[in-house]
């Protein structure tokens, strides 16, 4: 009796463990799937006198795509998120986190322009009330404004066929 329960404890822990390492640390759950996308009002890049909201894009699917020229991942997934842009299957709204304006400007210039807006999160509240964790993540938001998914890191080919355009497709009523 005196070792049963140190080895009940300790099942149950190896098995928390057990459970843990077969999660994938890139998924981090959202608390807002399925809930209206936090409403916001942010300067644009382009022109600072111009306001960016959410409820602007009511009525279409629309990818928000948190991103800042610091970050070394949005650099990597930049040119696949040209190439889809430029396919037009989904509009793309940026959200430059933290970043310095300038230098914003000139990495859409040089890096090429996905974005139909870009919005400028200067300080980091706006990202922090969408959950965001770390520089890139990909929310897709339905035509009523409600977050469909949260892709953490860059986003992938693999990402984009499997999940990412599908859940487009469905949302617009079309076929993938």
């Amino acid at each position: 009796m005196r070792f049963a329960i140190p080895l009940v404890v300790f099942v149950l822990v190896a098995g928390f463990l057990y459970r843990g390492l077969a999660l994938d640390p890139r998924e981090v759950p959202s608390p807002l799937i399925g809930k209206p996308a936090p409403a916001f009002s942010l300067p644009t890049l382009a022109n600072p006198d111009e306001q960016f909201s959410p409820d602007q894009m009511k009525g279409k699917v629309w990818l928000l795509n948190i991103w800042g020229t610091w970050c070394a991942s949005c650099r990597i997934e930049h040119p696949l998120l040209v190439e889809l842009a430029r396919r037009e299957q989904v509009d793309i709204v940026g959200l430059n986190y933290k970043d310095d304006t300038a230098q914003a400007k000139v990495w859409l210039r040089d890096l090429g322009d996905p974005y139909v807006i870009t919005a400028v999160d200067e300080s980091g509240r706006i990202g922090i009330d969408w959950g965001f964790y770390g520089a890139p993540e990909t929310f897709v938001v339905d035509a009523d404004g409600v977050v469909r998914h949260k892709h953490v890191g860059p986003v992938t080919p693999q990402a984009l066929q499997e999940t990412i355009l599908p859940l487009v497709a469905k949302l617009q009523g079309r076929q993938s």
